[in-house]
């Protein structure tokens, strides 16, 4: 039998090569795994046990690696959160999870000062990586006269993430602890590996998001735990991207939307250098893939791309690129043991091609948005929990139109704009576009563009009308924008999420829209 599970294969080979850094360096599997084994020693030493909970803001890098392997081998809940927020929003989930311990990068210092000192966390529970930050012992001391076996009593612990809070607080999605070892929980990796194509027991898997993030953590610890080296992106960058895949032999990936078409955008001659040959599994998702990016990709890299639909809560829905060339635009089917139902407002079963609400069940278990009954509650419907996006089956296959949030009503009809994107993003001017409603006498809303054009490239009302026309060559005119203005840069999410809530807000000038 094939040996699954981080524990066990740095035990089995300790040369191996674990993961590679963002600055290159290279870390053998046993390294890791004594490194996590202090972490974990360190962490009971300062009376962490079972269902405790540890939080941390860090980039990409080693040390974030050392924490998740850690308390995933002594029952504790991680709390990996999102370093671009703030001080006081990092303040508020700390306290919100009942951290024990802070640890942080001194890439970050002022707002994680700022955290820890509003927190109120005592001094010797608060630790910090690549540097000082007001407050906190180095994080050595942590591991500090610990030993590098592992830890007695060892059980499962989980990651606890929460939600980006685009729409209020951010919420923890909370699982129970589960009864099984590590390494017993660890297998669950063959199940996703099966599911992908994945190699077990070799391969290297690009992390190009960061790992606080639900799908990176997934699937680049799970890349650990079926044995492949884990080369860990800072910052991602198309060329840097392509740079990786030809000079480390990338196998497998998990990547968004908005970066195939960044690379997609790159000058002919640049994409024509690397070789990507050694691709075989790269997994998409977090946000619709436009049809025209997807089938350029594919006839690119071959029939590689595994595209899935789901959520932290859990889902979801999986197509690899031959059934999707057959069903173009489609994010596949349930996965095994995956319920999805598409129900109107009533929660009645709706019939195929006609859109509802997609609700479906969590194929990691149940979980409760922490410390939240109400919201736990508000989104399920017998067993099934939604997110709020917008979609309907066809032929068996689950096609999506937009997040409920975001769909606009004008004049009575829904339009989703999600459909307009992807229209308007083949113009070769835009390098990325948010389409939303804005207010309307007439109408209630009426559809506006906003884009972001490639350098060189003028912003003007011609080329506002140009781009009006060229959606309107494709779609039906009331899908398309009656209006367009430019962006030097729109507000994405390094996992590409565009934030279009902080661009509609703009357009709205205090006055409440629908949305809520």
């Amino acid at each position: 039998m094939t040996t699954i599970g981080f524990w066990a294969l740095a035990q089995e080979d300790p040369e191996r090569i674990a993961a590679i850094s963002p600055e290159g360096d290279v870390v053998p599997a046993g390294e890791l795994l004594a490194s996590c084994n202090q972490v974990a020693r360190g962490l009971r030493a300062k009376g962490f046990s079972r269902g405790d909970k540890v939080a941390w803001v860090l980039p990409n890098c080693i040390e974030f690696l050392e924490m998740l392997m850690a308390v995933n081998q002594i029952g504790v809940y991680g709390i990996p959160i999102n370093y671009h927020l703030t001080g006081p929003e990092i303040a508020y989930i700390i306290g919100d999870c009942e951290a024990k311990a802070f640890i942080c990068h001194a890439r970050y210092a002022d707002a994680c000062a700022k955290a820890v000192q509003d927190a109120g966390l005592p001094p010797e529970s608060v630790f910090s990586v690549g540097g000082a930050v007001p407050g906190c012992s180095p994080f050595e001391e942590l591991k500090a006269n610990q030993s590098t076996e592992l830890p007695e009593n060892r059980s499962a612990g989980q990651t606890m993430l929460y939600t980006s809070g685009t729409t209020g607080r951010p919420k923890g999605v909370h699982r129970a602890l589960s009864d099984h070892t590590p390494d017993e929980a660890a297998a669950f990796t063959s199940l996703l590996g099966a599911l992908f194509d994945v190699e077990i027991g070799g391969g290297m898997h690009l992390l190009t998001g960061p790992l606080y993030h639900s799908a990176p953590i997934l699937f680049g610890i799970g890349g650990l735990n079926l044995g492949q080296t884990l080369v860990m992106m800072d910052k991602w960058d198309a060329k840097q991207t392509l740079q990786l895949i030809d000079s480390q032999k990338i196998t497998t990936a998990h990547m968004v939307p908005t970066m195939f078409h960044r690379m997609l955008s790159l000058p002919e001659e640049t994409r024509a250098k690397y070789d990507v040959s050694s691709l075989k599994s790269i997994i998409h998702g977090a946000a619709p893939c436009p049809v025209e990016v997807k089938r350029r990709i594919i006839e690119w890299w071959g029939p590689v791309l595994y595209e899935y639909y789901g959520a932290t809560e859990g889902g979801g829905t999986m197509i690899k690129s031959q059934d999707w060339l057959d069903h173009p635009g489609s994010v596949g089917k349930p996965w095994p043991g995956v319920d999805i139902s598409i129900q109107d407002e009533e929660g009645n079963e709706l019939p195929e091609k006609e859109p509802g609400t997609i609700y479906m069940s969590s194929f990691v278990g149940e979980f409760n948005y922490y410390k939240d009954p109400e919201k736990t509650e508000g989104n399920r419907r017998a067993g099934l929990f939604t997110v709020g996006d917008i979609g309907y089956f066809e032929d068996g296959w689950l096609y999506l139109c937009d997040r409920k949030a975001d769909m606009i009503i004008s004049g009575g009809v829904n339009i989703y704009p999600a459909e307009t994107e992807a229209a308007i993003l083949t113009h070769p001017k835009i390098a990325d576009v948010a389409v939303f409603g804005v207010p309307d006498e007439d109408w209630g809303e009426s559809v506006k563009a906003v884009v972001q054009l490639y350098p060189g490239t003028e912003a003007s009302e011609e080329c506002a009308q140009e781009i009006i026309d060229y959606c309107r060559e494709r779609l039906a005119h009331y899908k398309c924008p009656r209006s367009v203005d430019f962006r030097d840069e729109l507000p994405r999410h390094p996992t590409g999420k565009l934030y279009k809530r902080l661009l509609r807000d703009e357009y709205w000038g205090g006055r409440k829209s629908r949305i809520v």
